[in-house]
């Protein structure tokens, strides 16, 4: 095993106002300078207030962005405007005029000057080391190299299954040597679609079964139409056979987020998928006639359990378990009441937390704690009659993706306690369990990266994804990491 890593790639190193207002001298050191006109003041607010949600408190993270569309003053201002359709990026040309949106591409491009002029280092751990409340983690490299891990599983073998949401897959043996592994179905890679989720049957042992969540696609005249799907395989010699597509979600659409696609067994074999509202169809929440928006259970081959809630309704899509959802990325199985708990995103504000029940309604659109990315309302509500409250809910958001209950003795203190991932906040939030409740939270590894999945390994340990650069990293309690390294 790899000892601990030596650079944690994020760009948590100093606040860009320190940069615009103190450029570096020669000697490294800071010279005094006017502070920054008022339109750049204004333009900080705006991004703190309207786009830190999605794209990061710090303008610094524009400086390792993936550039789609470039970084060219046109391309930035454009974005910006007009926005991309069926993407997260919205249009901001009803909210701000061309003055304030070309002063916040002057904001973004001074990010981007400013640090590649002065440069920056990767932050250095001493020690590899976070302390916590309770314990002292250390951090073991497991997977280096990649982009955006999103699903992992571990075989019986000790070999590693991990998703690339771009649509690759990937066996890492216990070398830590990474295999392609061919035959996936087609997927389309766009916003936040592509290669999602993994998960193996509880049986997997005796009939090898993979199940593997993603964005499939069709071709309507100009338009792209994706829904989310789900099919299983059986691997051999680094291929996958013997493929059956269990589910797809419809209606498809031209948005290229809110896919859900989380997976998970409950204690009785039952298979649960969670699939997105599809960003702006608003309507699908709450239409029992569409997959999206939902929490589906099905067997393990895809048909429908007799007692799912709404079997016999010719109306309603039979695998719905409980709707009214937006876009849930983590769904994991308590293993002390055995019920399956779900987090899901809000837009600006409204991430929640539910305990998932057959037949309930979690409200979305209906009512949240959220606002829309741009400011503006889209519903009064928080609560109504008929609808589920989450039994937590984060504003700001936090952007939760991943979960999974400590279900081992190595981490004391952190029994039974729920974990989720922070997109936004690069975390890791311990969520202190009490029964149906969360009674307290802890976020851990602050700056660690985009956080994608969290996962329990079979050697007891806990497991963490992080994207853009892509690593899995074991997480290692002090002494434990002792007694391994003097073994």
């Amino acid at each position: 095993m790899k000892k601990i890593i030596q650079y944690i790639p994020f760009l948590f190193i100093i606040l860009f106002l320190y940069y615009c207002t103190q450029p570096s001298g020669q000697d490294g050191t800071a010279e005094n300078t006017e502070a920054p006109d008022s339109a750049m003041l204004a333009a900080e607010t705006t991004y703190k207030t309207y786009c830190s949600g999605c794209h990061g408190a710090q303008i610094l993270a524009f400086a390792g962005h993936r550039w789609k569309h470039g970084k060219e003053r046109d391309s930035i201002f454009n974005s910006i405007k007009n926005g991309y359709p069926g993407t997260e990026m919205v249009a901001w040309n009803n909210v701000f005029s061309d003055e304030q949106i070309s002063n916040m591409t002057d904001y973004i491009l001074m990010g981007i000057e400013k640090v590649e002029k002065y440069g920056f280092q990767e932050e250095r751990l001493e020690s590899d080391t976070f302390k916590t409340e309770l314990l002292t983690i250390e951090l073991d490299t497991i997977v280096s190299g990649m982009v955006q891990p999103w699903g992992m599983v571990f075989l019986p073998t000790g070999d590693m299954l991990v998703t690339e949401q771009s649509g690759e897959l990937y066996r890492i043996d216990k070398d830590l040597k990474m295999h392609p592994v061919s035959g996936l179905p087609k997927i389309m890679y766009r916003g936040q679609g592509g290669l999602m989720d993994l998960e193996l049957h509880p049986d997997y042992k005796n009939n090898g079964w993979i199940y593997i969540s993603y964005s499939d696609y069709t071709v309507d005249g100009k338009d792209t139409l994706a829904g989310t799907a789900l099919s299983r395989y059986q691997l051999k010699d680094d291929k996958l056979i013997k493929g059956e597509k269990l589910f797809t979600g419809h209606p498809f659409g031209t948005a290229g987020s809110h896919f859900g696609g989380r997976i998970e067994f409950d204690n009785d074999g039952y298979l649960f998928l969670s699939v997105g509202d599809r960003r702006k169809e608003y309507e699908n929440p709450q239409s029992l006639r569409s997959h999206c928006g939902k929490i589906h259970r099905m067997m393990d081959d895809g048909s429908i359990p007799p007692d799912n809630p709404f079997v016999g309704q010719d109306t309603v899509i039979a695998s719905i378990y409980s709707y009214g959802h937006r876009n849930p990325q983590g769904l994991a199985l308590n293993p002390t009441s055995g019920q399956i708990w779900s987090h899901e995103h809000g837009p600006r504000g409204g991430d929640e937390i539910n305990i998932i029940k057959p037949a309930v309604n979690y409200g979305w659109p209906v009512i949240s704690y959220g606002i829309n990315y741009d400011g503006t309302t889209f519903t009064n509500e928080v609560e109504r009659e008929g609808m589920e409250q989450p039994i937590l809910y984060w504003i700001p958001s936090i952007a939760p993706c991943g979960a999974a209950f400590v279900t081992t003795d190595k981490y004391p203190g952190w029994e039974g306690d729920f974990l989720v991932g922070s997109l936004r906040f690069k975390y890791l939030n311990r969520c202190v369990v009490e029964g149906d409740k969360v009674v307290k939270e802890e976020p851990l590894m602050k700056g660690v990266g985009r956080l994608r999945n969290v996962r329990i390994g079979p050697d007891g340990y806990i497991y963490i994804a992080v994207e853009e650069p892509g690593y899995i990293f074991r997480l290692m309690p002090v002494e434990e990491s002792k007694m391994l390294a003097s073994k």
